[in-house]
């Protein structure tokens, strides 16, 4: 028995829902609501770009509607839970409306997540159904679909977008197929503007960058995340001549509604869809489809200003904005992006959990090239606090807490971690250190949570150990981040053996692949020491390991990244 997600979430408090609706932040419509009223007002521009696949608002729109239908055909209901694990594509796009507009819920994993994390989606969502890809770089996701069928009798349907479909897994493309004629497009559309989910249900599941193992499932309801995309197009600039690229994951929540994906279509732009943010595939797809903005990490950003800086194309004439986000963006680079690659450079400062800051497009040069932005909304609170939740100065490093009409009150199903991740009149805690300048732009000084940022991914230390742990040799593990200038952050393990026991990097590598974890959480340097430093209170001292590499790094004592 499924349960229904209501016993899972942690609601707003009904004061504040009150004041978040009558301030008109939330709206009281679905999400496939603003999204059909966007695509009636451009229903002959072009919405999404695939490669050779161009889909108007009008086919776009028809297609979802076709799509809920068969997806209710196959028995998954309003409320049901499906882990979505598709890569940039416009089936991506497609299935995404349809569960807006039947109630399904969507919960967003990445394509690089293996049957560790798949297993934990499926289990703790309780999914009845995954959508993935038959094979993406040589990687077999309809073979792992099945796994998870095995394991998890409630997962009653595998929906494959490729050209291999197995016996007995779902067409997704076919699902996802035009509406045979105008009747039968009529008809798809009449039912789901009469049967529409409430606002304040949950639209989709993001994940979090948990410290505490496996990421944490996120709810976001129509209501809030409509307010995430529409306001974020506000503070962007985008409109109906927007054409927005989509080169990074799309199912992380900075590509699909910071404004991304969502925000675009709210109003009238083109979306074009790219499997990979690779400087000449990109560049390529800039200058053909006239991209006028787009969002990437800051290793990306980096790897595009280098090239263009050594080829100078002429492939980026129709570029207005770059924003970059997902960790800090070092000051010198971002110096760098006007000049070299010739447009506005926004640094976007968020979370999955809710909060957004963005610098705005006619901030001070230096305000752009040296802070992460302020918040979107009015409605935003933001503190930074000590450690007893105190306010610190300004212009003093503190923990940022907040709350606000799209920041969420708490994690799906997890009372503990909510525990802790919650002040007692519920501020979320982000972990994050900032500073704050007298216009009131964050400066993120760094993580007060366990975390490993490697190139945007959150990755959790204690994860890392947990599996670590798992190996007969090792007897304490300690995950740190390792300085990279290419990534931010890689993941360094210094390890004590048991007597006698040794362990090699690609020993840890063999047992990681046979966990089924994703590559990215594979620790790409191996410390081997007799002891680990401590804290005065027997605690393994984070602090000094990461001093460590990095003045291993710096004298060139032979660490370099393995993966």
């Amino acid at each position: 028995m499924v349960r229904p997600i209501s016993e899972g979430i942690v609601p707003w408090p009904a004061e504040l829902a009150d004041r978040f609706t009558a301030a008109g932040y939330w709206e009281g419509e679905s999400l496939g609501h603003h999204l059909w009223a966007a695509a009636d007002a451009h229903a002959g521009e072009t919405a999404v770009v695939d490669g050779e696949v161009r889909l108007t608002y009008a086919e776009l729109v028809a297609r979802a509607d076709a799509a809920a239908s068969r997806l209710r055909d196959l028995g998954i209901g309003s409320g049901d839970r499906i882990v979505v694990q598709l890569p940039n594509g416009w089936e991506f796009v497609v299935l995404t409306m349809a569960c807006f507009r039947a109630g399904i819920v969507p919960v967003m994993a990445l394509p690089g997540h293996r049957r560790h994390e798949m297993s934990y989606f499926v289990a703790h969502a309780e999914a009845v159904a995954v959508a993935v890809p038959d094979v993406l770089k040589d990687f077999d996701h309809q073979r792992l679909a099945l796994d998870l069928a095995a394991e998890h009798p409630g997962l009653r349907h595998l929906l494959v977008a490729g050209e291999h479909v197995a016996e007995g897994s779902v067409d997704l493309r076919a699902l996802c197929a035009a509406p045979a004629d105008d009747a039968e497009a009529a008809a798809h559309r009449a039912r789901w503007d009469a049967e529409q989910p409430a606002s304040s249900d949950v639209a989709l599941f993001l994940l979090s960058g948990g410290t505490t193992g496996i990421p944490k499932l996120i709810p976001r309801s129509h209501d809030d995340y409509a307010f995430n995309a529409k306001e974020s197009t506000k503070v962007c600039g985008f409109d109906a001549d927007t054409v927005y690229l989509v080169s990074i994951p799309v199912t992380h929540n900075f590509p699909l509604a910071c404004p991304g994906v969502l925000g675009t279509l709210l109003v009238g732009g083109t979306v074009v869809m790219l499997p990979s943010p690779s400087p000449a595939r990109a560049f390529a797809t800039i200058e053909r489809e006239g991209v006028t903005h787009t969002a990437v990490v800051p290793a990306v950003a980096k790897r595009w200003i280098d090239e263009q800086a050594a080829s100078r194309t002429g492939q980026l004439a129709s570029l207005r904005v770059l924003q970059v986000g997902g960790s800090r963006l070092a000051d010198d680079v971002a110096r760098r992006v006007p000049g070299t690659l010739g447009c506005t450079l926004q640094q976007v400062f968020g979370m999955a959990e809710g909060l957004l800051n963005y610098t705005r497009l006619d901030d001070p040069e230096e305000v752009i090239f040296t802070t992460q932005g302020r918040p979107m909304s009015a409605a935003d609170q933001v503190l930074l606090v000590d450690e007893h939740d105190n306010p610190v100065p300004q212009g003093t490093p503190g923990s940022l807490i907040t709350q606000g009409p799209y920041t969420l009150r708490g994690y799906y199903r997890a009372e503990e971690q909510n525990a802790r991740a919650f002040t007692t009149d519920g501020w979320y805690r982000s972990g994050d250190i900032c500073r704050m300048d007298e216009m009131g732009n964050l400066i993120v000084e760094g993580r007060d949570k366990d975390m490993i940022n490697r190139g945007g991914e959150k990755i959790s230390a204690e994860e890392v150990e947990n599996l670590v742990y798992q190996l007969p040799a090792v007897r304490l593990v300690a995950a740190v981040a390792m300085p990279d200038d290419v990534l931010g952050e890689r993941v360094c393990v210094y390890v004590v053996p048991h007597d006698g026991a040794t362990l090699t990097l690609q020993e840890v590598h063999g047992a990681m692949e046979a966990a089924g974890v994703a590559r990215y959480k594979w620790p790409e340097h191996l410390e081997v020491t007799d002891e680990l430093p401590t804290t005065k209170v027997g605690k393994i001292n984070k602090k000094a390991l990461r001093s460590d590499i990095a003045d291993r790094l710096a004298a060139g004592l032979g660490v370099r990244a393995a993966v």
